[in-house]
């Protein structure tokens, strides 16, 4: 049990850590807005994860080999929102001071992650592979996908808490420019990555 809950946790934190749209998203709200304007979005990203590793342990996966055309419009959608939260990223204005747009919000955060390809892709693999060994199936799936939480939860703040190191940088206008594009562009490498392989 101690063997496959070190696994379940580096595992999970492997695959939720990576660069994704959600963490790239945190790091660039928190450089951009601030640590504390980020944490709404971080909660929305975590409650999102919730529905996501439900879905995941009740048969989303049976949903999507069932009905493939229903795989392609998740993928399509979350797509399309990730992009939309990339351009406001981008384009949030290059003078911290400026507060014509507002940080991601709870909601933004919630249909991200819940839209998020990666974070289904992510935890059916887990469920499939590093499931907990407890006395009841039940039990196992729910104590993993708690741990899962937990580790999504920890890794998360951590995304957040690196963006805002970044925050300093955008006194300088050109900088912050750059550095939102960048990550604006990294969410979109990370989405295309996770939809073509």
């Amino acid at each position: 049990m101690h063997e496959a809950l070190i696994t379940l946790i580096t595992t999970t934190a492997l695959l939720l850590g990576s660069p994704g749209p959600a963490p790239l998203a945190l790091a660039a709200t928190s450089a951009a807005f601030g640590t504390k304007e980020g944490i709404p979005f971080l909660l929305g990203i975590l409650s999102g994860l919730a529905v996501a590793i439900f879905c995941a342990s009740i048969g989303l996966a049976t949903l999507f080999v069932t009905f493939p055309t229903m795989k392609l419009i998740c993928q399509i959608v979350g797509t399309g929102y990730i992009l939309f939260v990339a351009y406001k990223i981008a384009t949030a204005p290059t003078n911290i001071t400026e507060t014509a747009v507002s940080p991601p919000s709870f909601k933004d955060g919630f249909i991200l992650n819940l839209l998020n390809p990666k974070a289904y892709a992510a935890f059916l693999a887990i469920f499939s592979q590093f499931l907990l060994p407890l006395a009841s199936t039940n039990l196992s799936y729910l104590a993993t996908g708690l741990i899962c939480l937990l580790v999504a939860a920890l890794v998360d703040m951590l995304w957040l808490f690196f963006g805002g190191l970044l925050r300093p940088i955008f006194a300088e206008p050109k900088q912050a420019r750059i550095i939102r594009i960048l990550f604006a562009l990294l969410m979109i490498i990370a989405v295309a990555f996770a939809l073509f392989e």
